[in-house]
């Protein structure tokens, strides 16, 4: 069986067709959740992100970074030759159009990084929510059994019923606010203490 999912024109998946492997259902699942999720983000980017990350992909090839130079090469070069064959060079040195032009060029590359970041940081972000988000349901799931697993303990008469504080407050599933407070408190907390010091 093959799942076909929308290919990006600059290469950003890395395969367009998963094909089962005999892997278990439920990891399955989840490979094809993460390849949905790379889909629609690239679904849902804009022409120009797309074209800004295939000029990305483009600058980051080794053909080109050998050609750049190639290019810086034959134009320092030409001017010095022109030079000494008796030519007026359009740039000769200290060659200040070239470095002028290599800035300007270093600008739009910085520039274009840059968006690109930003653009992944979404992606990057929509990761951590969802590892966040299956984090807590992976906690209440093992609060779940631990509860599970104490009351089966209790009901099978072969077993002594002992009371286990620890399985008890595991049992409880955690409530999210609170850490989130707890965070911010012991946050708080180490800044106050590192401004004291400081």
């Amino acid at each position: 069986m093959a799942r076909t999912y929308p290919q990006p024109r600059w290469g950003y998946a890395v395969s367009t067709t998963l094909r089962t492997r005999g892997l278990p259902p439920h990891i399955e699942n989840a490979v094809d959740a993460l390849a949905r999720l790379h889909a629609e983000h690239h679904k849902n980017s804009t022409p120009s992100q797309r074209t800004l990350g295939g000029l990305t992909l483009v600058l980051a090839q080794h053909w080109f970074i050998a050609g750049l130079s190639v290019a810086v090469a034959g134009w320092i070069a030409f001017n010095l030759l022109g030079s000494r064959l008796g030519y007026a060079p359009p740039d000769p040195p200290p060659f200040e159009w070239l470095g002028f032009a290599l800035a300007l060029s270093s600008l739009y590359m910085i520039l274009l990084v840059y968006a690109n970041q930003r653009r992944d940081d979404q992606l990057a972000e929509i990761r951590e929510q969802l590892t966040l988000e299956l984090a807590l349901l992976n906690e209440h799931k093992t609060a779940k059994i631990i509860e599970l697993l104490e009351e089966l303990r209790r009901d099978i008469p072969i077993v002594d019923n002992r009371l286990d504080s620890q399985a008890k407050q595991m049992a409880r599933p955690i409530e999210p606010e609170r850490v989130l407070e707890a965070i911010r408190e012991t946050r708080a907390e180490v800044e106050r203490v590192a401004a004291s010091d400081g």
